[in-house]
């Protein structure tokens, strides 16, 4: 086993050819970053995998580095980390999740629902004061490695001619005001990947900043700050592991990265960051399911949202915003996506004119962009259901949404929404777009404004050589295939195992080797080509049919004419 074989070869800066890996017989082994020496938390016996956690990647963004970008670790500290002290980023939820938590399964058993009864429901049981992770800290800039032995060994041994490891980076969702690296196990993935390629991979997972903490914006923040810090998260900690992932036995130039809704939303924004003028993007290949990006905040909204956080911290300035204990931000930004409107988080990403000169669905379509990776992205049947408000029940109420969600939105343009692109429906009728109510109208162009249409600006640009797949076990809502993704045995929330499987087995391959596996045990993963063809992941088959997202509605969102 290694921790008994491998040699103690510590080395300060290691070059590439030589990683610094450490190990004493009777402890787990150690990295040397440079900055840091880091120890291995624990070793997986039954997967055969180290767990290299909460490493650290930025400095602590706290007191000046507040709302800036990060800054990369200075200094050398010898003291041994073994990342026994978990971090997560301050997190929050908004209240309509607790509503659509009982509409969404009443909408789809085709009960009925009283919101009135149910808003009182609620309010009866609030009042207590949201449990807040006990490993929460805006120190929280941290990211995990998870590697296999077999390839943690051949990085120790400079005679080793087995070629470094295809790595996998998860960002994770959560609405840009949620998460942390820890949510999943990447178990699962690994063992498929030494199903697929006997080497497996490596799996690195990343905090970034989230809500206020990392995603506030405005011409005034501007002014002595960053927006989209989050965005700069993700970024240096991408290029931390161009830097640093050799020393796990990893290769540098076969980094793919994995994100599931705002973490596809991320990765969309990494594809296309500075509109492509800034060299090429820190990894290779991506895959994006269901990434989500909701409509252009304009430069009132992010200041209007600034304000808000200020005042709710009772400062009027950023640099008092700076000064205050850790708590007081937390509470705010907690209170702040708390009265979120429905279907919406307050926080994400906007148009900065720097890491996003633009919303990333134009920036496709103007060509400014990495053209250089290859991409897998996937996406749900019911993507919209979980967002949308109960509340709008006829074409009143559908118009009023409209003018909320897009706020210098055009009176053409909203006409145009409302009668060709989701035109109403008659009672009891069946619409040509599929819908056979006004909730069914809303799931529609959420869906589409704010998550399928994404993958379809990705194929298009990429010149249909991608691979594209719609994930429709049923309810098939948005987020439920991340049980399939991650799926390490059976679960209540996996209803078919061999989908599971197959969904893993396509993306390691795809990691492993540029494609998504067409072996004998799995249906062909054709190429999106001009027939947009995608694979069908359903409850009982994997079947190949034409997206049905592509269409002349994500045509008419893409080119921004609701602004």
């Amino acid at each position: 086993m290694l921790r008994k074989t491998l040699k103690s070869i510590f080395i300060g800066l290691a070059p590439f050819s030589a990683p610094a890996l450490s190990l004493n017989a009777s402890a787990l082994p150690i990295v040397d970053l440079g900055y840091e020496l880091h120890q291995a938390s624990v070793f997986n016996s039954t997967g055969g995998f180290y767990n290299f956690s909460n490493i650290r990647y930025a400095q602590p963004p706290v007191g000046d580095l507040r709302f800036r970008a990060p800054l990369p670790p200075q200094g050398r500290n010898t003291t041994v980390d073994n990342g026994s002290v978990g971090r997560v980023c301050p997190q929050a939820t908004p209240a309509w999740e607790l509503i659509a938590a009982v509409f969404d399964p009443d909408y789809l058993e085709g009960k009925p629902f009283n919101l009135s009864a149910t808003v009182a429901a609620l309010a009866s049981e609030s009042g207590a004061v949201p449990s807040i992770d006990p490993r929460t800290t805006e120190d929280c800039l941290f990211l995990d490695v998870v590697v296999p032995e077999k390839i943690l060994e051949s990085a120790s041994n400079s005679t080793n001619l087995t070629p470094a490891a295809p790595v996998l980076v998860w960002i994770y969702g959560g609405g840009f005001t949620a998460g942390d690296k820890t949510e999943y196990s990447p178990a699962g993935l690994i063992q498929a990947s030494q199903v697929n390629n006997t080497q497996g991979i490596i799996f690195v997972a990343l905090n970034y900043r989230l809500g206020a903490l990392g995603w506030l914006a405005g011409p005034t923040l501007q002014s002595d700050g960053t927006a989209n810090a989050g965005l700069y998260d993700q970024r240096l900690a991408l290029q931390w592991v161009q830097d640093n992932i050799h020393t796990f036995g990893g290769d540098p130039n076969r980094v793919t990265v994995l994100g599931e809704s705002a973490g596809g939303g991320s990765i969309m924004h990494q594809i296309t960051a500075f509109g492509g003028l800034k060299g090429p993007a820190p990894f290779q290949q991506a895959i994006l399911q269901s990434p989500a990006f909701q409509n252009i905040a304009s430069n009132l909204q992010q200041e209007t949202t600034f304000d808000a956080f200020l005042s709710l911290l009772n400062v009027s300035t950023i640099e008092e915003a700076r000064q205050l204990p850790s708590d007081a931000l937390i509470k705010a930004n907690i209170i702040q996506v708390a009265n979120s409107s429905y279907g919406d988080y307050t926080f994400g990403p906007v148009v900065d004119g720097l890491f996003a000169p633009a919303i990333p669905g134009k920036l496709l379509l103007q060509g400014s962009y990495d053209h250089s990776l290859s991409l897998m992205l996937g996406h749900n049947a019911d993507e919209g259901l979980i967002f949308t408000n109960p509340a709008i029940e006829n074409n009143t109420s559908f118009n009023a949404y409209l003018l909320s969600s897009f706020p210098t939105i055009s009176s053409s343009a909203a006409s145009y929404i409302e009668d060709v692109l989701y035109p109403p429906i008659m009672p009891g009728t069946l619409g040509t777009t599929g819908y056979a109510d006004e909730t069914g109208r809303v799931v529609l162009i959420i869906s589409e404004s704010t998550f399928t249409c994404n993958t379809f600006y990705l194929d298009k640009a990429f010149n249909n050589q991608t691979y594209a797949y719609q994930f429709s076990v049923p309810p098939a809502l948005h987020g439920e295939d991340l049980a399939y993704t991650f799926f390490n045995g059976p679960s209540s929330s996996v209803v078919s195992d061999p989908i599971a499987v197959a969904l893993q087995e396509y993306i390691t391959s795809f990691v492993s080797n540029g494609r998504p596996s067409s072996g004998p045990s799995l249906p062909m993963f054709p190429i999106y080509s001009n027939a947009t063809n995608i694979l069908d992941l359903n409850a009982t088959s994997i079947t190949e049919i034409l997206d049905p997202i592509a269409n002349a509605r994500c045509d008419w969102w893409q080119k921004e004419l609701y602004v």
